[in-house]
């Protein structure tokens, strides 16, 4: 039996094998764009190699869309068919991505903690369960999750960039932002540490800081996935946009946010969506932009992947004249959440459907009617996930509805559909 490059044992006999899964993984700690091709190689080199098929589960599940979900299910499969020639570890990785496929968030967040609390040297496992807790709201177990594995990997950069995340999620700002830059001069490409401590200058307004720590570092995002590649970016936009420097805001929409995203990527379309908001709400026109881009939302509206995404494609879909299909997606929402365990459908049905109401009356100018069903799920919109500088946005659009209600009254074309 083979080791990985954190000496943790993997379960096959290929050496061309062991190489791509470390490749992988080194790939997947810094939102590399190889990760996929890593671990394809070695998926080929061993194509029963339990562990290899569960990353590759894994990673296409990340992806949150119903294309690569079908990916997901067919290297699950494998996997599981293995599982009897895994290592306890392993057996535990399989299982937590076996109950996130089956939408059990509860089940593979257990499996990931368990993972750590034997392993802590399996930093992805780390990764994995930040990216739970980062969409359920959990910002105190996201942090946890990941000073976790510290006394095992105490100046490991890639973990100390998780730490610095959750360190500002939790608004222990000083802190995070001192191990963000700690784990940047440990490593400079630390795409993660860099986006941390941007999150710090940017919640203490520190403008011309944030374009210059950001600038500073851009150059090894040339390596990252399109998802991180265009995120990154997206804060650099961010500051640019509170200087009042819309050319620039607007150059690096073309260029680097929704001009080097994959478009048909969820995670990249919810990005692009959430720059022209701000956009529009500081009173600039995109509505060309609108249009090009929810183009490509049309395999989004059934495909309710996670709440939060779903708030973001029905205003796009309505700002780009398709208020149907946006009504088309809130029907389907409700549909989706009433297959779901009582607990997340109390999530859909009381949070994630009202605010989507919400999104599409303010984005038709139906003020009275977004205010009316944004104020009494506001307080409630972390359980969506997304950070606070993303959901932030939504505070925006609610104060931006108060701001226009004197001067036009509700038209009422959200329907009113049932909560439960």
């Amino acid at each position: 039996m083979l080791q990985d490059l954190h000496g943790l044992a993997v379960s096959t006999q290929s050496a061309q094998t062991a190489a791509a899964i470390d490749r992988f993984i080194q790939e997947s700690l810094i939102y590399g764009s190889a990760a996929e091709a890593a671990i394809q190689q070695a998926i080929v080199a061993d194509p029963t190699c339990a562990m290899a098929n569960a990353y590759a589960a894994n990673y296409y599940l990340c992806q949150e869309n119903a294309i690569d979900r079908q990916r997901a299910l067919s290297y699950l499969r494998v996997a599981q068919q293995h599982k009897s020639s895994a290592t306890e570890r392993e057996q535990l990785y399989i299982d937590a991505t076996s109950a996130w496929a089956d939408g059990q968030i509860d089940r593979a967040i257990a499996g990931h903690e368990a993972i750590v609390d034997q392993f802590p040297q399996d930093l992805l496992a780390v990764q994995q369960g930040q990216y739970h807790y980062f969409y359920q709201g959990n910002t105190a177990k996201l942090l946890e999750i990941a000073e976790q594995a510290l006394a095992a990997n105490p100046e490991h950069p890639d973990l100390l960039g998780m730490v610095a995340f959750g360190l500002e999620q939790c608004h222990q700002l000083q802190q995070a932002e001192w191990i963000g830059r700690q784990a940047t001069a440990l490593k400079r490409q630390n795409p993660w540490a860099h986006h941390a401590v941007a999150h710090v200058l940017e919640t203490q307004e520190r403008i011309e800081e944030g374009i210059t720590w950001m600038l500073a570092v851009s150059d090894t995002w040339e390596a990252c996935n399109s998802m991180l590649y265009t995120h990154n970016w997206w804060h650099v936009a961010l500051f640019y946009l509170k200087q009042g420097a819309i050319d620039e805001v607007l150059g690096l929409y073309e260029d680097r946010v929704w001009g080097r995203a994959q478009h048909h990527s969820p995670k990249d379309q919810v990005g692009a969506i959430s720059l022209l908001l701000r956009l529009e709400l500081q009173g600039v026109n995109v509505d060309r932009q609108w249009i090009e881009l929810a183009s490509w939302l049309q395999s989004r509206i059934h495909e309710h992947a996670l709440p939060f995404q779903d708030l973001h494609y029905v205003y796009a879909l309505t700002r780009s004249n398709r208020p149907q299909q946006a009504y088309e997606m809130l029907v389907s929402m409700v549909a989706h959440a009433h297959g779901l365990d009582i607990l997340q459908r109390r999530r859909w049905l009381e949070i994630a459907v009202p605010a989507a109401r919400a999104m599409i009356a303010h984005a038709l100018g139906n003020w009275q009617e977004a205010i009316q069903l944004f104020k009494p799920v506001l307080p409630s919109l972390w359980q969506l996930g997304g950070s606070h500088t993303q959901r932030y946005l939504f505070k925006q659009i609610y104060l931006d509805a108060l701001h226009h209600s004197e001067h036009q009254p509700a038209r009422n074309f959200v329907p009113q559909l049932q909560s439960a």
